[in-house]
């Protein structure tokens, strides 16, 4: 199968932002837009339910993909778009959707019960086990969101993207989550933002005295290291405009704040393959639960 972007669909307000992000992104990319809509079968007792009725199951696995498709097909008319839907456990057939995706877009919160199937869990144990990048898309986000106001500060999708933002560690800086941030800045032809945290000294912790000459050393030492990581990148790409912010203090919560001026927010995770239990990371984790703009998770060794 041709490359892709794909998209998990339930039929929430979740999922059907994050199908008008996909397509807006597949656009970018020149590439197919995949909607992929599982369908997880209820035990035959409870599809007798009233609630849960012949009707009922065929909205959910049958009209909800076949018009969200037809919608995005007029609303992206450049956009080619298919369809697909899955019986199965969620999290192994997105999974398994994603191998033949360039990138895998989630609604960050689905609907609760039998209904959907994005819910936190789900969508977690997604980003943990799959290596494809995966994007997550709140409800409510709009192609308006992405960009700066215009001059009469209104909102609006003809002005420029607003900076792709990325979180990054130097001290554990992977290229595949440095080139996704670059990539994605020269998609929208906008700033990239690198955005790094670094804890202050151990004294502040049990209340010992500060030491200012210190802290402004750490603070040049970090920064020239933010510099050194980002050295080859700029030269690989010398028309993305790079902003540099290394600042004491939570990398998660410096993050969470930059994302608020963001088109889109970059961090990595870590690949662990142990076989029990998610491992996100707690920046990442953080970031996902508390970024205002859509969040794009790379898998890194």
């Amino acid at each position: 199968m041709s490359r892709n972007v794909t998209v998990g669909l339930d039929g929430s307000p979740e999922s059907r932002a994050a199908a008008e992000w996909a397509a807006r992104e597949a656009k970018l990319r020149g590439l197919p837009l995949r909607l992929v809509h599982v369908w997880e079968p209820v035990p035959e007792p409870m599809a007798q339910a009233p609630f849960l009725g012949a009707e009922t199951q065929q909205h959910w696995s049958e009209r909800i993909p076949r018009e969200t498709a037809e919608g995005l097909r007029l609303r992206h008319p450049g956009v080619h778009v298919d369809m697909e839907q899955i019986s199965g456990r969620p999290t192994d057939a997105l999974a398994k959707a994603s191998k033949d995706a360039e990138l895998l877009i989630l609604g960050s919160r689905g609907l609760s019960g039998i209904g959907g199937f994005l819910v936190g869990s789900v969508g977690m144990a997604v980003i943990a086990r799959i290596e494809t990048p995966v994007v997550l898309v709140r409800a409510g986000e709009q192609a308006a969101d992405e960009h700066e106001p215009d001059p009469a500060g209104i909102p609006s999708a003809a002005t420029a993207y607003r900076p792709v933002v990325l979180g990054l560690d130097t001290g554990h800086s992977d290229d595949a989550v440095i080139a996704f941030a670059f990539e994605e800045a020269t998609r929208r032809g906008t700033a990239l933002r690198v955005v790094h945290g670094w804890n202050l000294p151990p004294y502040f912790a049990y209340g010992l005295p500060a030491d200012p000459e210190l802290n402004a050393e750490l603070g040049r030492q970090e920064a020239a290291a933010l510099t050194e990581v980002l050295r080859p990148w700029r030269q690989k790409y010398p028309d993305v405009e790079v902003v540099e912010e290394s600042r004491s203090g939570s990398p998660a919560n410096h993050v969470i704040d930059a994302s608020r001026d963001a088109s889109l927010v970059v961090v990595g995770r870590r690949i662990r393959r142990s076989p029990i239990g998610a491992h996100i990371g707690p920046v990442t984790y953080a970031v996902l639960h508390h970024a205002t703009t859509p969040v794009a998770v790379v898998a890194h060794d």
